[in-house]
């Protein structure tokens, strides 16, 4: 195979045995894959890291089997790459906003003409199912577009009216901070990684980049396609490595710090980065409802709910964990959503037309199960689900509803991070809203009913960044210009959006006084300023100034 990017979408990374069967007996036909030993070569010189280096063997969830070896870095490798960043981010900074959007552009191009390559290597890390790696390619391909065309709306600069009308005049800039380290988790290979280098880049950054070491093949064929699209060297520099080590020498050494995982992890990278007065953004966990209301369309909410909470097998920061459901239709939505979760295709396979993928590893499993059998410990009830499935592969596990989960319950309140989804019924939009609330996280929210205004005066009173109206996720997060982020133990601030790019940036003012200073002048003494300047200054009110 070439490895120039393809024009069309049909490259592909991997050399497959037989295809997986499409029905039970996929079990006795379940493929072995290696990634084509031409692009592992290309793709490991991508990796800071040195000629010595140790060498990390990841395994394909979809089989368990060995996928890739890569070099790992060293701290010392992330100061190479720190220090190359910013020797490379000042040309890049002085070119023309016109010239990066060009880059992004063309890369948007790249990402869906090699889509194949793309969602085979996402599948192949994660486990996910061929429309869950769809998804990670759709949003790539909407960042790279959204920041390419808005980023002079998001960075131009804007001229204010300073302290004196007309005789002060302010000047407020955007400058790029410098070397951004972005430190990405597992679950969503190509949307995560890339999806917060992207403005970082367009920003006037450098990027140096720490993907989780299990699913790095993903992120440097992306870096790759990113070169390919004209993206100088040096300005995106990819680090590989365990995130005790690697991911922390990032945070350390980097001038921003982008963070996506766990919250307890969260809490000691936000720590790290204002001990060095560094700016900083989390996106953490979530425990997030799904609410049905009675005037639900049940049919889409069935399928919403579906989505919402099985897609990426539940490995997703705002999938839902928490099935709320109004009593008057709870009865009929269970009859109509149940038989669906039943009915689910699961399989390992680099093909469409199966439901749901496989879980990343044999901890993922661990948790998922454990959680699970410990509400079954409790009291609670498998509605559908509840067991692991390692006829299809070692981490699959069948989506999952239970009932009867209450107070003490690991999955009442901490995150699973799989295809478990918990019911609860309530009498009220109130209780809906309380207990929607009664989590430390804050996340994400989706509600279903067909009173759109209704839908929004319940989301006024849910403590979570985003809500979706009739819609899982998909929606909030397709929305790029959308800000997007948590509240409570979810984060800190936002990607998507201008405060996606802007926090990227520093902010600076600029003011120009003309004719006089703000000062006692003209022979006037301290007290004869002051009367003047307060009658001003009330004036200024009474005229409506701003």
């Amino acid at each position: 195979m070439s490895l120039a990017p393809s024009a069309t979408p049909d490259a592909t990374p991997v050399a497959p045995g037989p295809r997986a069967g499409s029905d039970s007996t996929i079990s006795q036909t379940i493929s072995r894959y290696a990634v084509d030993p031409l692009l592992l070569q290309r793709l490991s010189r991508l990796v800071v890291a040195g000629p010595r280096a140790e060498r990390h063997t990841s395994v394909t969830p979809m089989t368990g089997a060995a996928l890739a070896s890569l070099p790992q870095s060293t701290p010392a490798d992330v100061q190479t790459a720190i220090e190359q960043g910013r020797a490379a981010q000042r040309p890049w900074a002085r070119l023309p906003l016109a010239h990066r959007a060009q880059v992004l552009l063309r890369f948007h191009d790249l990402v869906l003409a090699n889509q194949r390559t793309l969602m085979d290597l996402i599948q192949l890390e994660s486990g996910k199912a061929r429309i869950d790696a769809f998804e990670e390619v759709a949003s790539i391909a909407i960042s790279a577009r959204h920041y390419a065309r808005r980023a002079a709306d998001y960075l131009g600069e804007r001229h204010l009216s300073g302290a004196i009308p007309v005789l002060s005049r302010t000047q407020v800039v955007r400058r790029p901070i410098g070397v951004v380290g972005i430190v990405s988790p597992w679950n969503f290979p190509l949307t995560l990684p890339i999806g917060d280098t992207l403005p970082a880049l367009m920003a006037g950054n450098a990027v140096v980049l720490r993907p989780d070491r299990e699913t790095s093949l993903t992120a440097l064929y992306a870096a790759w396609l990113l070169h390919e699209a004209g993206l100088p060297d040096g300005v995106l520099q990819v680090v590989v490595g365990n995130g005790a080590t690697v991911g922390q020498a990032v945070v350390d050494m980097a001038d921003y710090v982008a963070y996506t995982g766990s919250t307890p992890t969260g809490r000691r990278v936000g720590a790290a980065a204002a001990a060095r007065l560094v700016g900083f953004s989390l996106e953490l966990g979530g425990k997030n409802s799904l609410y049905i209301r009675p005037d639900a369309n049940l049919s889409k909410a069935i399928e919403g709910v579906r989505r919402a909470a099985f897609g990426s097998a539940g490995q997703l920061c705002m999938h839902g964990e928490r099935l709320i459901l109004h009593e008057r239709v709870a009865d009929e939505f269970l009859a109509g959503f149940l038989p669906r979760v039943r009915a689910m295709r699961l399989g390992p396979a680099l093909e469409f037309g199966f439901d749901m993928g496989s879980l990343l590893s044999q901890a993922q499993l661990d948790r998922v199960d454990g959680h699970v059998q410990d509400a079954v410990a409790h009291g609670a009830r498998v509605l559908v689900g509840g067991r692991a499935r390692p006829d299809l592969g070692p981490f699959f596990y069948e989506p999952t509803v239970l009932d009867g989960v209450t107070d003490g319950m690991a999955c009442r309140d901490e995150e699973t991070f799989g295809p478990v989804l918990s019911v609860y019924r309530v009498a009220s939009d109130a209780e809906a809203v309380a207990l929607a609330n009664d989590t430390a996280y804050g996340l994400h929210t989706g509600i279903w009913t067909r009173d759109v205004a209704a839908g929004r005066r319940i989301a006024a009173q849910i403590s979570t960044g985003t809500v979706s109206i009739n819609e899982g996720h998909a929606a909030s997060w397709g929305s790029m210009g959308s800000p997007l982020g948590g509240m409570k133990q979810s984060g800190l601030g936002r990607r998507h959006g201008p405060e996606g790019m802007t926090k990227y940036t520093e902010v600076q003012s600029i003011t120009a006084q003309h004719l006089i200073t703000l000062g006692p002048q003209l022979g006037l003494r301290d007290r004869q300023f002051a009367g003047v300047f307060s009658v001003g200054l009330k004036a200024l009110k009474a005229w409506g100034i701003r």
